[in-house]
């Protein structure tokens, strides 16, 4: 059951943003981080189709003494303008390692 917020603008696109989580000394914290972005994603104004977890993976380089970390795929629909202030608030959390965002056909 995904949580959606209707968009009523007619300027809406398809996004995918990929997220690199630290979950290290952690459990069951990805499960939390993820709820806590969908909620995050969902305030904002987005309409969160898909949710796609994949795994614990290795970095490609040492973030922060981080080695590895758990990465989580959202699909959504948003507003252009949208997007760049999800990246400014993401970037604040301190769990979000890494984040990117590309627009889907």
């Amino acid at each position: 059951m995904r949580k959606e917020k209707k968009n009523t603008s007619v300027n809406t696109r398809r996004y995918e943003g990929l997220f690199a989580l630290d979950t290290q000394g952690r459990e069951e914290g990805s499960k939390e981080i993820i709820e806590r972005i969908e909620n995050a994603l969902v305030a904002e104004g987005t309409s969160v189709l898909q949710v796609q977890r994949l795994e614990k993976h290795e970095l490609a380089y040492e973030h922060k003494r981080l080695k590895t970390a758990y990465y989580v795929s959202f699909v959504f629909d948003a507003n252009p303008s949208l997007v760049e202030r999800l990246r400014q608030r993401f970037k604040l959390d301190e769990e979000i390692v890494l984040q990117q965002y590309c627009s889907t056909l």
